[in-house]
């Protein structure tokens, strides 16, 4: 089994990634999400398996300002295409705190045609003979 570091110097390493398109440059920079340069080199390195806020936009930025394609980003941190599209929303709805497992629930976008609930009746509850 290969740790994240091989993989990751193995990644950078091989180059060519997506060649003539302009996405991947290593020496280019976009602002971070802390506002802050972010280069290539800066963004998580493959195989992560805890998503911090800071790393879920850190990814969102690095595909917005090209420093590494949508494909790319999706196959490298083994995420769907839903998913990367759900931090997007977020982050551009609720900023870095959307992106934040804990508070999912209050940032979901409320469903109107659901009607509420319906409690189970009880038998033996005085309004029911």
């Amino acid at each position: 089994m290969m740790s994240m570091r091989q993989q990751e110097a193995d990644y950078r390493e091989d180059g060519d990634h997506d060649a003539g398109n302009g996405v991947g440059n290593p020496e280019a920079t976009v602002v971070g999400p802390t506002g802050k340069p972010l280069t290539r080199a800066d963004l998580p390195p493959p195989g992560i398996t805890r998503w911090v806020i800071r790393r879920k936009a850190e990814v969102v930025a690095g595909v917005r300002g090209g420093l590494i394609s949508l494909d790319e980003a999706l196959c490298i941190y083994d995420l769907s295409e839903d998913e990367f599209r759900s931090w997007q929303r977020l982050l551009d709805d609720h900023g870095m705190a959307g992106l934040r497992a804990t508070n999912l629930k209050k940032y979901r976008r409320p469903v109107i045609d659901r009607p509420p609930p319906r409690r189970p009746r009880q038998a033996n509850h005085p309004a029911n003979r």
